[in-house]
């Protein structure tokens, strides 16, 4: 098993790299044979480990189960740190609150800290269950071995790798008893209230499931955004795309986080496989399909209805905006807003290249203001903007498929060099 572990880590990780790597530590069974064996091959190669325990304050032993999580991970040599939801509360969806809880905290402890990559430590197990559960209606994703953290805009940039895929649950005991190390057992996991606990009851014993490599064929994701107009948050694509790439193009360009519900994403698809010019909307995003492509960017209608929040920002602070554009500002600092409502106070040169877009997503664009409304400029003008979509949708695909790309800047996430420089 510890062979099988470290290839895996070995095929997705950068042995140069001074980042740490990130694992997520619940002190139960899974992650802490995870946290043994990345302690090990980390040790061999080199890297620095954080394990990130979160306390979800949901049982009354759970500070315990904390305290134990951040021995252990200390003892094994890793850097741990604990995390509390302190908005914690029972109830109704509790579960997919608290997942979803767990992915921001982790996910901004982890930037934080540098890493790029978190370690998670799902089975085969969690394999054979969510298939369980979604064969009954669940709408859980699939687990996939390399994705991007399922958290926007905080897990930008940040992916989730999952080396015990192909190791099964027993196994993992079995591996921990051997080295003497003892574990968490989670009540909850035999509380049949949960789909997850009803899937382990029904699934005891069976066959090793066949893991979801990839959700997404790697060669759907080969340049799928054409990228001369993804500085400004529109990406382009073909038609035929899988209801899989579509739904995360979607979200990509829409800046959102909610995937499209099934009937709807099938309606779009079934539109876009024929022949007809049309404009749609779905997820935040406005469709404009012709020809033999469709550009996806923000709805402008949505917009207005349910505006971004005012992203201020102090000489030289970063800060994320609509979920589409990562924006440093520069020297003078201001506040960040939509161009809605702002378009005819532009500069005839802000104008002309906002004019390069459709005119649906002009409106859409980022305008930096420095004391007041009366003279906007285009976010580029005055701070550093990076778009986000084009490096998140070749995340979602597949196309980024180890650690050291995620340093990398991607090509089409800032516009040409010539479109802003030397403007007054």
């Amino acid at each position: 098993m510890k062979d099988r572990v470290f290839a895996r880590l070995d095929a997705r990780l950068d042995r140069e790299r001074d980042a740490p790597v990130a694992l997520a530590l619940s002190g139960g069974g899974d992650s802490m044979a995870l946290l043994h064996l990345a302690a090990e091959w980390a040790g061999m190669r080199g890297r620095r480990l954080l394990a990130l325990t979160v306390d979800h304050r949901l049982n009354p032993a759970s500070a315990d189960w904390t305290r134990f999580a951040g021995e252990t991970a200390r003892a094994v040599g890793a850097d741990w740190r604990g995390l509390e939801w302190r908005t914690a509360e029972a109830g109704p969806g509790v579960t997919a609150r608290a997942r979803a809880a767990r992915h921001g905290l982790i996910a901004e402890a982890a930037r934080a800290a540098g890493a790029r990559v978190v370690l998670m430590a799902h089975t085969a197990d969690d394999v054979r269950e969510a298939d369980w559960m979604r064969a009954r209606g669940s709408t859980l994703g699939r687990v996939r071995e390399w994705s991007p953290s399922p958290i926007w805009p905080e897990g930008q940039g940040l992916m989730l790798l999952r080396p015990l895929l192909g190791e099964r649950r027993e196994d993992l005991r079995d591996y921990l008893r051997g080295r003497g190390q003892g574990w968490i057992e989670d009540p909850a996991n035999a509380d049949e209230r949960f789909g997850r606990s009803r899937a382990r009851a029904a699934l005891t014993g069976g066959a090793t499931a066949e893991t979801d490599r990839a959700a997404l064929p790697p060669e759907e994701g080969r340049g799928l955004a054409n990228t001369s107009l993804a500085w400004a948050g529109v990406l382009a694509i073909p038609r035929d795309l899988s209801a899989a790439t579509l739904a995360a193009a979607l979200l990509c360009a829409g800046g959102g986080c909610v995937p499209p519900r099934g009937e709807r994403l099938a309606g779009l698809k079934a539109r876009l496989a024929g022949d007809e010019d049309f404009t749609a909307v779905l997820a935040g995003t406005r469709v404009e399909a012709a020809g033999a492509t469709a550009l996806l960017m923000r709805e402008p209608g949505e917009m207005r209805r349910g505006p971004p929040a005012p992203l201020w920002l102090a000489p030289g602070e970063t800060g994320a905006w609509d979920g589409r554009f990562e924006i440093t500002a520069d020297a003078g600092g201001g506040r960040v807003e939509a161009a809605q409502g702002r378009l005819a106070r532009l500069t005839p040169q802000d104008r002309a290249a906002a004019a390069r877009l459709p005119a649906a997503a002009r409106a859409t664009l980022p305008v930096l203001i420095r004391d007041d409304d009366s003279a906007p400029i285009l976010a580029w003008r005055g701070a550093k903007v990076r778009a986000l979509g084009v490096g998140r949708l070749a995340l979602a695909t597949g196309e980024t498929t180890q650690e050291r790309a995620l340093f990398q800047p991607v090509h089409g996430e800032t516009p040409p060099t010539d479109l802003f420089s030397g403007l007054d």
